[in-house]
């Protein structure tokens, strides 16, 4: 029989609605189920409705008719407005939490929107990459080559800082978006490098981020520290990963043969202005090999032994520091090693300086 919402069909017998399938009549039991499955914290909500199958083609016969009832728009206002007056919670464009309902088969999907939080971080031990890295033979099922972790490197950035996230916020997982990366043997001290933690399927929404940031420092026991945590969005990652930041590096640098101080003075003046740097030949394998110009502000010896010095440079995001030493074979230039060869033994980034992008986070 009709129900209460849908208008009738003269010629339709059936005992249920023929248009909704008898939704509106057990529609309480629906919302009982939906109710159940929200074990969330939020504070607003959206309700859609699939349109496929037999609910789909009720949907054409309608037009076809031109029968004036919009039948998903009635059943999605019908969920949303008994879950508002039951949760208490209010319906956005932009919700913590969306309720996608089949008519079909009376199923339905939970979405929740991820958490955002943007800090930053200082990695104070060397190989430890960015991100998890998984074993490029066995793609992380474990094998020989890896000791069976299916890791590339044991730890990363991004699961000392997740793991206390996770359990925090009663997440599914973690995912950070960093402002650029340092290589895997490079330290990353001074202010910390900004990035954003993407919480995914969070079950709470509110954590103490003083709380969080203790966790997390305590977790990592002085291999990465985070600090100025705070709530961020969606855009912010967008917003982290394309500022350019400019960054103070310091390199211990190895040459050749003995290097007087004011000889490698005057080739560090040489090298300030633009870089022209190819795509070095460390990373071509997974990055594509193209040009890109760059531009070194400082470069000054902090110590010098000969063979040995320790220099500090200032350069635009994306500058290779490495090969600005090494050349890497002609596809930098101009390079530190146009009269003596010269490598980066070891590589700290100091500091990463504020853009003007990342201060209107929230």
């Amino acid at each position: 029989m009709a129900c209460k919402k849908c208008p009738k069909i003269d010629g339709w017998g059936t005992e249920e609605c023929p248009l909704c399938g008898d939704v509106f009549n057990i529609i309480d039991q629906i919302l009982e189920k939906i109710l159940k499955a929200l074990d969330f914290e939020f504070d607003s909500f959206r309700v859609g409705v699939k349109s496929e199958g037999s609910f789909r083609a009720i949907q054409e016969f309608l037009e076809l008719r031109k029968i004036d009832y919009d039948l998903k728009s009635e059943i999605k206002n019908e969920i949303q407005s008994k879950l508002r007056k039951i949760t208490g919670k209010r319906i956005s464009t932009d919700p913590d939490v969306l309720v996608l309902f089949n008519p079909e088969d009376l199923s339905f999907e939970i979405t929740v929107k991820p958490v955002y939080v943007y800090g930053r971080y200082l990695k104070r031990v060397r190989n430890i990459s960015q991100t998890r890295w998984l074993c490029g033979k066995c793609k992380g099922l474990g094998c020989e080559i890896c000791n069976y972790t299916g890791k590339r490197y044991l730890n990363s950035v991004e699961e000392l800082i997740s793991t206390p996230a996770i359990e925090l916020f009663e997440a599914k997982d973690a995912v950070l978006h960093g402002s650029g990366r340092e290589d895997v043997d490079a330290r990353m001290l001074g202010s910390g490098r900004p990035f954003v933690l993407e919480i995914i399927e969070p079950r709470k929404r509110k954590v103490n981020l003083e709380e969080l940031e203790k966790c997390i420092n305590d977790f990592c026991k002085g291999k990465v520290a985070v600090k100025e945590l705070k709530y961020a969005s969606a855009e912010d990652i967008e917003r982290v990963k394309e500022s350019r930041f400019r960054k103070i590096y310091r390199a211990k640098i190895v040459f050749d043969r003995e290097v007087s101080k004011e000889e490698l003075e005057r080739a560090l003046v040489d090298l300030l202005g633009d870089i022209k740097q190819k795509t070095p030949e460390r990373v071509l394998h997974r990055r594509a090999d193209k040009l890109r110009v760059r531009r070194l502000y400082r470069a000054e010896i902090v110590a010098h032994f000969g063979k040995v010095a320790v220099v500090k440079f200032e350069a635009d995001a994306g500058l290779y520091i490495k090969e600005l030493v090494s050349g890497d074979s002609g596809r930098t230039e101009p390079n530190l090693s146009k009269n003596f060869k010269a490598y980066v033994e070891k590589l700290d980034v100091v500091d990463v300086l504020d853009s003007d992008d990342t201060k209107n986070i929230d």
